[in-house]
This record gives structure tokens, sequence and C-alpha cells, in this order.
């Protein structure tokens, strides 16, 4: 990683992303056996010591640290972790928020215990992580729609421009996004698979598709064989991609 970004730096913002995320009302204090998973001192504080990073229990050598700067912009996480070919072999977050990460020295850090997500070992060689943090995305449920307009309508991606990432000093890229579902419903996703954030939990979905409405607006159909119903999702373009590297894997 080329850009460098203080520790001073990196907890500031997950301060301010911290205070937008949590709810107002007042939470009892923790028990004394009990540690929060991350605890953040106001500005002025003191800086804490970092969490200490959790390794899953796999075989020697099998565990990857994989470490990034999460993108200035309140949200979610999605990451996945591809092979030297290009293609996702693990989806290794999914819609997590900021404190599911250990905060490492510069940058949020987790771990990767070299499996695919059929929990099978992948073979030893050069892989690479990457990802994209998704802003607060609107879903609007516009009830029924006709088996015609799935048919008519909608396509299998649809092209959105996302906010540059000023870490990366990257122009304002385009991302193919897609509709997809398992058996907790349906979800937009990227184009290499990659789930982003969740747009309904129907199950036993046939089939789905999307359309591009706007510039920040995509509709979306699912399909259950009896009913189809039809969905807008807006502020679509409030996503922003990172890179975490490549890294080999023993």
């Amino acid at each position: 990683m080329t850009t460098r970004v203080s520790f001073a730096l990196l907890i500031a913002f997950l301060v301010s992303v911290s205070a937008a995320q949590e709810s107002p009302a007042p939470t009892p204090s923790a028990p004394a056996e009990e540690s929060p998973a991350l605890s953040i001192p106001p500005e002025g504080s003191p800086t804490p010591s970092p969490v200490p990073e959790q390794t899953p229990s796999v075989p020697p050598g099998r565990s990857v640290r994989i470490s990034f700067v999460p993108p200035p912009l309140e949200g979610t996480i999605s990451l996945g972790i591809y092979d030297n070919t290009g293609k996702l072999v693990r989806v290794l977050h999914q819609e997590a928020k900021l404190n599911e990460f250990a905060i490492g020295a510069d940058a949020l850090v987790t771990q990767w215990d070299g499996k695919n997500d059929e929990d099978e070992d992948l073979p030893a060689g050069k892989y690479h992580a990457h990802g994209y943090l998704v802003g607060p995305l609107k879903v609007d449920d516009l009830g029924q729609a006709s088996a015609a307009a799935i048919e008519n309508n909608a396509a299998r991606t649809a092209k959105v421009r996302l906010v540059p990432n000023p870490l990366r000093n990257d122009k304002r890229s385009i991302v193919d996004i897609g509709i997809g579902f398992d058996s907790d419903g349906s979800y937009l996703k990227t184009s290499d698979e990659l789930p982003l954030v969740t747009v309904s939990e129907t199950p036993n979905l046939i089939r789905a598709g999307i359309a591009k409405k706007s510039e920040n607006a995509v509709g979306v159909w699912q399909d259950d064989g009896t009913t189809v119903h039809q969905f807008r999702v807006s502020n679509v373009d409030k996503m922003m991609a990172f890179d975490c590297g490549e890294f080999e894997l023993k």
C-alpha cells in the first residue's frame, strides 16, 4: 500500500463514524469483568493501544493478515479474496461494520484462514483482496409488478459511478452491479459476485433483475414463482472502492 495514514487520523475517523452509528439512548456500563471489543476515547484523550489482533485457530502458515485503510465514508464494508485470475474465492466480510475489525498500526486488520466459501483449503499461491465501503442506501418497496416488467425492463447489471476514494488518488471509477439472491433474500452485488447490500429478505426467489433508473438509483425486480415484486434502490453511487494489495498463501 503506497498511501500511509497516521494512526491518529484513523482513530479520529473511526470516532466520527462510531458516533454517527450509535443510538442516542444511553446504555449501561459494561460489568467490571467485561471489556468492550473496541474502546475509543474522545478527542484530546491519550491515544489507546491498538486492539490485539485475533488470529483464527488454523494450521501454521495458513492464516493471512489483511490490512487496509477504510475510505472516509460512513457505511458498511464488503471485502472479498480473489485468486490470480481475478476470480472471487471467498467473501471475507459482507455488510460488516467498522467495529468488526481490529485496529493495526495504521489501518484496520482482519484475518483469512486460506479457505474458500465452501470451507475448503485453497492451494498455495498469490491472492489479493479488495472491497467496497457502501454508504446509507435507501430501499423503497414499490409493490407488485407484472411478469412483463422483469422480462422487458430488467438486465443482468447496471453501471454505477462510485465516489472517488481520496486515499487512493484515483479517478471516479465505474462498477457494474447486479442483483443476486439466496435462501435469505436478495442483495446488490458486483459483477464478480461480491455481495454489497441487502435489498429484501424474501425467501425462495427463482429469478431477479436490475435496471438503471438514474445516476444514483436502480430498479430491482424479484420473482418467487407466484409474485413479481419491485424495489427502487437509491444512493447507489455512495460507495467507495478500496484495495488491500497482494499477498501469498503458503
